[in-house]
């Protein structure tokens, strides 16, 4: 039988530049399945500004992408031991944010993005936030399919969820986009749909599309 115990830990993040506080913008972009923050983040540089603070965690599970040496990713969560993943990922992801407004007097708008596996993250993130969102951003992916609607909604009412979506994304099947749609339906938010032409990756033209 699986017991748990509470420890101190340490995780990473990135950031566009050295934060100064009077940034009007901060975004969080959580990165996909087998991503690493810095690789990630770099496809942000585009919109990359001295006020606009980009903040890109990387998930604290690791493993080889393939056999057992050679280039690493990190992951949000696997099935094994899920729950657990899903509350340290919180629980982390808060203190990166908090720590990034001490910095400040002024609060900025905070805005999260999540790409691919990152986007379920990002909506169980938001929704148990106690921050005001100005927008969420689910890129590649969507809703996360077992969280609780009313949680959702009661977290993010005046905040507005886009949906982004490739037209040649193999990952974006007719179930995962019908289920998707399901959701959507069942959550009276604010809510836009934003259709690209391309695979399942990060486009400047979009990004600039969104700001």
């Amino acid at each position: 039988m699986y017991q748990e115990v509470s420890f101190q830990s340490k995780a990473s993040f990135l950031t566009s530049h050295t934060p100064t506080g009077e940034e009007n913008e901060v975004w969080i972009v959580l990165h996909g399945y087998g991503q690493l923050a810095p690789f990630f983040l770099r496809k942000f540089e585009s919109i990359f500004d001295k006020d606009r603070l980009i903040i890109a965690p990387e998930a604290m599970n690791y493993n080889y992408l393939k056999g057992f040496t050679g280039r690493v990713g990190a992951n949000w969560m696997t099935k094994h031991q899920r729950e657990l993943a899903i509350e340290n990922n919180n629980q982390f992801l808060n203190a990166v944010l908090e720590q990034i407004l001490g910095n400040f007097k002024k609060l900025p708008t905070i805005n999260i993005l999540g790409f691919s596996q990152g986007s379920a993250t990002a909506t169980r993130w938001a929704a148990q936030s106690n921050r005001k969102i100005n927008k969420l951003i689910l890129w590649g992916g969507g809703i996360a399919h077992d969280i609780d609607l009313s949680q959702v909604h009661n977290a993010l009412h005046n905040t507005p969820i886009i949906l982004i979506w490739g037209d040649n994304d193999p990952f974006l099947t007719e179930e995962r986009l019908l289920e998707q749609e399901t959701i959507m339906k069942r959550l009276n938010l604010k809510k836009e749909k934003i259709s690209y032409k391309g695979g399942h990756d990060i486009y400047a033209a979009v990004l600039k599309e969104i700001l």
